[in-house]
C-alpha cells in the first residue's frame, strides 16, 4: 500500500450501535479496502456489552456479569465493558500512511492514541498517565490514582491496517465493571469523567477525542456528512 494518505480521514458519527454489527462491519470495511480507500474513525456508542480480546480469560468474567451480553473478538487484550455514556471510537487505519516516508509502527500507534486521551483529560482539567504494561490510561493523582479511565485493543494486520480502538468513560453507570477484573486485573477501579467531577456533554467529547486522534496521527479529516445526517435523524 502507499505511504502516503491520498485523502484525509473521514469521520462518521454512527451513534447508538449494537456492537457485533459494528465489530461486522469493520471487518468488512478492512476487507475492502484499497491502496486509495481513506482512513476512517468510527464515533459510536454501545448498549451494554462486554467484549473479550483474543487471549481474554473467561474466568474475568465474575458473577454479574450474566446481566450483560459478551461477544469474543479479535483484538488484543483482555475482557472490557462498552456502554451508554462511553465514547468509543474505531481507528480504521492504515499505519504505513500515517508517518511521511514510512511506517508507523504499532508500538508508536498506541503511545500517539493514549497521548490524544491525555490531551483532552487535560482540557478538562483531569491529569491521566500510563502505566507500563498495562494499555490505557489512568487518574494520575488523588484519591483515585490508578483508577482507569480510559482502555484501548487493537487489530493490527499483516498489511498494516488496524481496527477496533478507544474508549473513555464520560458518564457511565460503572456496575459494570465490577461484574469483570478490568482488562484482566483483578480489583481495577474504574472510574468516568463525572466521578472525577467533570459534567462534559457526551457529544463534546467525542468530538474533543476524535480530533485529538486526528492530531496525533498527523491526519487532516472530514466529517461525512451523510453520517452527521443519520444522526440527527
Amino acid at each position: 500500500m502507499s505511504t502516503i494518505r491520498p485523502e484525509p480521514a473521514v469521520i462518521r458519527h454512527l451513534g447508538h450501535a449494537d456492537y457485533e454489527p459494528t465489530f461486522a462491519a469493520m471487518r468488512a470495511f478492512t476487507d475492502a479496502r484499497t491502496a486509495d480507500t481513506p482512513d476512517e474513525l468510527w464515533i459510536v456508542e454501545h448498549p451494554p456489552v462486554f467484549t473479550l480480546g483474543l487471549g481474554a480469560d473467561r474466568g474475568h468474567l465474575l458473577a454479574g456479569a450474566t446481566q450483560v451480553p459478551v461477544v469474543q473478538t479479535d483484538r488484543g487484550g483482555e475482557v472490557t465493558y462498552h456502554g451508554p455514556g462511553q465514547v468509543v471510537i474505531y481507528l480504521l487505519m492504515d499505519l504505513r500512511r500515517n508517518k511521511p516516508g514510512g511506517k508507523l509502527y504499532a508500538r508508536q500507534f498506541v503511545t500517539k492514541i493514549e497521548q490524544a486521551i491525555i490531551d483532552v483529560l487535560a482540557a478538562y482539567n483531569l491529569d491521566g498517565e500510563r502505566i507500563d504494561g498495562a494499555p490505557g490510561i489512568y487518574i494520575a493523582g488523588g484519591p483515585k490514582r490508578g483508577a482507569k479511565i480510559a482502555a484501548l485493543g487493537l487489530k493490527v494486520r499483516g498489511n498494516g491496517c488496524t481496527y477496533h480502538g478507544v474508549s473513555l468513560n464520560v458518564a457511565m453507570d460503572l456496575a459494570p465493571f465490577t461484574w469483570i477484573n478490568p482488562c484482566g486485573y483483578a480489583g481495577l477501579e474504574t472510574v468516568d469523567m463525572r466521578t472525577m467531577g467533570v459534567d462534559a456533554p457526551l457529544a463534546d467529547v467525542q468530538l474533543a477525542l476524535a480530533h485529538r486522534l486526528v492530531a496525533q496521527l498527523d491526519a487532516s479529516a472530514v466529517t461525512d456528512p451523510g453520517a452527521e445526517a443519520a444522526k440527527a435523524a
